[in-house]
């Protein structure tokens, strides 16, 4: 029974050591640029003020750090800030339909040229969705472009692109064609309007709702369109759509 009794007590003093090593250890990888700016913090004073108190600190070093953080705090609470505001425009520029069953994101819009001589031309693309009656959610990208050639592109693919600009290019896929115009057309070439548009998975969305994402629409004659969807743009739409 000592035995028993013993080997418990060394048991309960070992977790209790364990739990104060933790707790220590915790304590010390806190770097002390970082203690110092949530005392600062805490008071409750404006960023100038803040900024004030850090280089009352003794410690040279300790004060450049201090005023660092304080800084980059006060820079990833404007970026947020911003962020905020992008997801509630974008959410209330999101138009209703068909009681709460159709969704059309804002029209985003660009211009680019394929080079120095070359003439502008105009993307416009959004995100819309369909729900079905037992709320199933369906999402496509909506891809226009306007451009003058001596021959349409016929765009028939889109690939996903990474963050590094890296395109997936060898799983190209399927979009469905919406509409191909030509106008204003010479001896030498046309004005085109191509509209495709790709089908998202509501997931595909959820997924990349943090970092965005962008995507290549590719034309048979091996020229592509790149569009990105911010995540802001993303957020606002979910909001609403889901």
């Amino acid at each position: 029974m000592k035995k028993i009794l013993l080997i418990l007590l060394l048991s309960f003093g070992l977790i209790g050591c364990s739990s104060i090593n933790l707790s220590s250890l915790e304590l010390s990888t806190t770097s002390p640029s970082v203690i110092e700016a949530e005392k600062i913090l805490v008071l409750g004073l404006s960023h100038d003020q803040n900024l004030v108190e850090a280089r009352k600190i003794a410690n040279p070093n300790i004060s450049l750090a201090v005023i660092k953080e304080l800084n980059n705090r006060i820079n990833e609470a404007e970026i947020n800030r911003v962020d905020l505001e992008n997801i509630s425009k974008y959410a209330e520029m999101v138009k209703v339909s068909d009681d709460n069953l159709k969704f059309v994101g804002a029209k985003i819009s660009d211009t680019k040229t394929r080079n120095m001589l070359g003439k502008e031309e105009k993307l416009d693309y959004f995100l819309l969705g369909s729900k079905d009656n037992n709320g199933f959610i369906q999402h496509k990208l909506n891809f226009s472009i306007t451009y003058t050639s001596d021959e349409r592109r016929n765009y028939s693919s889109a690939s996903y692109c990474d963050k590094w600009n890296r395109c997936d290019n060898e799983n190209q896929m399927d979009v469905i064609l919406i509409s191909l115009k030509a106008s204003g057309c010479s001896s030498f070439d046309c004005d085109y309007n191509e509209i495709v548009e790709f089908e998202l998975s509501d997931s595909f969305l959820k997924e990349n709702m943090e970092e965005g994402f962008s995507i290549d629409f590719n034309s048979k004659g091996s020229m592509s369109s790149r569009v990105s969807i911010s995540s802001s743009y993303i957020k606002g739409y979910l909001k609403i759509a889901n």
